[in-house]
């Protein structure tokens, strides 16, 4: 876990950044999904009741943090910018306030004069190195004094007790299953092995399974639906839906019952093929639950011995 630095910058401007050891792509999504979203935002002890996010350009959040004495924070913005993984802009609104807290912030300021409508626009961005991302969060006010009234208020405390709670959700070692072999077979053969129906069907599963497929539309968004037959005569339907598809390096889906989430990397290594199965559990109970009653990790395992025995075949 690494620490946070943060610094003031310029005449009007507040910067803080922190390495988090999880991909970008996690990082990033940690921030445009409302369910992430409402678990990290705000100091260690709020809670956030409402937290709205249309993370498009023009599109609009508001967040009501909550503190432990029941006080309400209400805050709100448009985005100005969204570039998938690299960047976020948007305005931060925190009119809605409470009248002490502006008072704080502002000691000089004249009651009934009105709230300041526009307290900041910030920048987020992410870069990933070796699987770890630096995210920077770069927040320009209206005027150094503002800036400096939310430092002397305790700003930098507040980002830093975000991002522990950030890093709870994307450092994800205790809810992963991770599965790595390296095949005899070209990476282009192993993606045809994963990616193509008819060959599908012939490995997949752990020992002793076998699968009917009943359809695969291989592409973002499409659905993959097939039944696993047990040896034990019982038949356990399957429903997969693909996120992601980088052929063929990369692919990324999410089973829907159970919930999980899967991401599939090929990495050539000089003729042959190392596939590194990763999957991601919404907690760490959920994973001991299928470890300990489906055998999942030693279930891996077999499935993948059976994929490098058909790639054999090929």
């Amino acid at each position: 876990m690494c620490e946070c630095h943060h610094s003031v910058v310029g005449e009007n401007e507040f910067v803080i950044t922190r390495v988090f050891d999880a991909p970008r792509a996690m990082v990033f999504a940690a921030w445009i999904d409302a369910k992430q979203v409402a678990q990290w935002w705000g100091p260690r002890v709020f809670t956030n009741p409402v937290c709205e996010i249309d993370a498009r350009v023009g599109g609009r959040y508001r967040i009501v943090m909550r503190a432990p004495d029941g006080t309400d924070y209400p805050m709100k913005g448009v985005y100005r910018e969204v570039v998938a993984d690299e960047r976020i802009v948007f305005s931060v609104d925190l009119s809605d306030h409470p009248d002490e807290w502006h008072e704080r912030i502002d000691p000089g300021r004249v009651k009934g004069q009105g709230k300041p409508a526009m307290d900041a626009v910030t920048t987020v961005t992410f870069t990933e190195h070796n699987g770890k991302t630096t995210m920077t969060v770069h927040m320009r006010f209206n005027s150094g004094a503002t800036r400096d009234a939310h430092v002397k208020g305790g700003m930098a405390e507040g980002w830093t007790e975000s991002f522990v709670k950030l890093d709870k959700i994307v450092v994800t070692s205790d809810r992963e299953i991770v599965t790595t072999r390296v095949f005899d077979a070209p990476r282009e053969l192993v993606y045809r092995a994963w990616t193509e129906a008819q060959h599908v069907a012939q490995w997949w599963g752990p020992n002793g399974f076998t699968s009917t497929i009943q359809d695969m539309d291989v592409r973002p968004g499409g659905k993959w639906r097939f039944v696993m037959h047990g040896p034990d005569g019982r038949n356990y339907p399957n429903e997969i839906v693909y996120v992601e598809i980088v052929k063929p390096q990369r692919l990324v889906y999410d089973h829907v019952m159970p919930p999980f989430h899967v991401t599939v990397t090929f990495d050539d290594q000089g003729g042959k093929t190392k596939v590194t199965m990763t999957h991601l559990f919404a907690t760490a109970d959920e994973r001991e639950t299928v470890v300990r009653k489906y055998g999942a990790v030693e279930g891996a395992k077999e499935h993948l011995g059976r994929l490098g025995a058909y790639l054999e075949t090929m």
